[in-house]
């Protein structure tokens, strides 16, 4: 038998490589992850792992997409918490999920091409508990009040006064004061639920799976300031990337964000970051 052989049998003998349990898809910025100890920016194509932590800046937006072919969208000024992330793929493969939103608006929707055969998602938001199904939800931990809005489909609900009951009809919502009793379940009509879908949906220039265009920020003359414009824009939610660039027999620095869908896009967000934290010139290539 051959080497080359022997490596291919090897290789088919080993288990496949297991679908993530959740995968950043799409993120307008700035965001960041937090996981344990450490803070940065949040990258799309990351997956997820239990304890995960996701926060938003203003304007900004979150897509994650699941395992069982859902998609978790996450508002500005949010904060989403993932655990108890698992997959049983058994006869009866199930998808696992406990999700806390303890700030801001979020949305869930189940994919219609499930990959898996049932879920058991959780969703906590202003002290109520949401049980997933085959369901579109929305919802939101305001200042003033929290808010389950039920697009689509049918949801379990422990209320924030412990009282579980059941929303099964769609465009429905249930208000959730703060300092006051929840308010009974009512319609929502088309225009508040429009409104409220734009709190989630990405409107601006984002980094996407599949993007293929960047914007160079800025090119550094050296390594020091170069790490210097990496950590600042770091720090403020932005996923970029530092890449040494020979020229004229020594080393420049070009510091850029990647993963843009299109030039329109990347356009769009050169103007937006033009002035920011030294990128005077931002340059749009693919």
């Amino acid at each position: 038998m051959s080497k080359t052989l022997a490596f291919l049998l090897l290789v088919l003998a080993l288990p496949a490589h297991a679908e993530a349990d959740a995968v950043v898809s799409a993120v307008q910025m700035p965001a960041w992850l937090h996981r344990g100890e450490s803070t940065r920016p949040l990258r799309v194509g990351l997956e997820l792992q239990n304890g995960d932590k996701i926060s938003t800046g203003k304007q900004a937006r979150v897509y994650v997409q699941t395992a069982d072919g859902s998609t978790v969208k996450l508002g500005e000024s949010a904060s989403l918490t993932l655990n108890n992330l698992s997959q049983q793929r058994a006869e009866d493969s199930i998808f696992s999920a406990a999700l806390e939103v303890a700030k801001g608006a979020f949305r869930f929707t189940t994919g219609k091409l499930e990959k898996l055969r049932a879920r058991e998602v959780a969703v906590k938001v202003a002290g109520a508990t949401i049980g997933i199904r085959g369901t579109d939800v929305w919802g939101k931990d305001g200042d003033e009040m929290g808010v389950v809005c039920l697009i689509e489909g049918k949801i379990d609900v422990a209320g924030a006064d412990n009282v579980p009951f059941v929303m099964d009809q769609p465009l429905s919502f249930y208000k959730m004061p703060k300092g006051a009793a929840p308010m009974p379940v009512g319609p929502v009509d088309s225009e508040q639920l429009k409104k409220w879908a734009q709190e989630t949906d990405i409107n601006q220039p984002a980094a996407s799976l599949g993007g293929n265009w960047k914007v160079e920020l800025l090119v550094a003359p050296d390594q020091a300031s170069a790490l210097s414009a990496y950590d600042q824009w770091r720090s403020a939610g932005y996923d970029v990337r530092l890449l040494p660039v020979e020229k004229d027999g020594g080393w420049v620095y070009s510091l850029r964000i990647v993963q843009l869908a299109n030039r329109a896009e990347a356009q769009q967000f050169a103007q937006q970051l033009k002035g920011n934290l030294g990128a005077e010139n931002p340059i749009v290539s693919r």
